[in-house]
């Protein structure tokens, strides 16, 4: 068991050191060496870890995922309690925006990995669905609770109002990091839209 875990950090080390670099200077230059001289480990050791790129930047976005997960998971518990649909919503798509440094940290690596895709499509094979694909699930499904508990019209498209949702947080977050606004004008935009969201009710 003890190999076991020293094997599980090893990996998670030389991971974390690739996220590190896509954060501050971009995927293109997370090469397997720089990774390595970042991890404090031989090139040799991090190819014994992951035998190719692909391997190793699917890994990383995995453990991104978690990241991103737990810190959703934090904020939905901070909400209050019970958690409501309305709740649950407004906490994941608050806590998604860059208002902090986890989260900028989170968004900026999620933008690098974005960036290596549409420079290079065939740079990771896509394996399973992807984290913004279960998050827009897991959107709906709690727009459609809303729906059943009447504070949200059953007219709207669960599927498509989670998806603009998200697409929303995305652009507000790219404004964010860009300098258009700040954390707090972001937050007031997405809490307009969710207003006129829940507060029409069942009109």
């Amino acid at each position: 068991m003890a190999e076991k875990a020293d094997h599980e950090e090893r990996r998670r080390q030389i991971a974390e050191a690739l996220l590190r670099i896509a954060d501050t200077q971009g995927l293109q230059a997370a090469s397997m060496r720089a990774v390595a001289a970042e991890a404090g480990v031989s090139l040799r050791l991090v190819q014994y870890y992951f035998t190719t790129k692909d391997g190793l930047l699917l890994d990383a976005l995995a453990r991104l995922g978690v990241q991103l997960q737990t810190r959703m998971e934090r904020w939905i518990k901070e909400a209050g309690s019970p958690p409501t649909p309305r709740s649950i919503v407004t906490a994941i798509l608050a806590c998604i925006l860059p208002t902090d440094a986890e989260s900028r940290r989170i968004t900026r690596t999620y933008a690098a990995y974005y960036t290596l895709v549409l420079s290079d499509p065939g740079a990771m094979e896509k394996k399973g669905p992807l984290q913004p694909d279960l998050l827009e699930g897991f959107l709906a499904k709690q727009i459609r609770a809303a729906q059943e508990a009447g504070e949200i019209g059953v007219g709207k498209d669960a599927a498509v109002t989670a998806a603009g949702l998200l697409a929303m947080v995305n652009g507000l977050g790219s404004s964010v990091l860009g300098g258009q606004r700040g954390g707090e004008e972001a937050v007031a935009i997405l809490e307009y839209h969710l207003e006129e969201l829940f507060g029409a009710g069942s009109r």
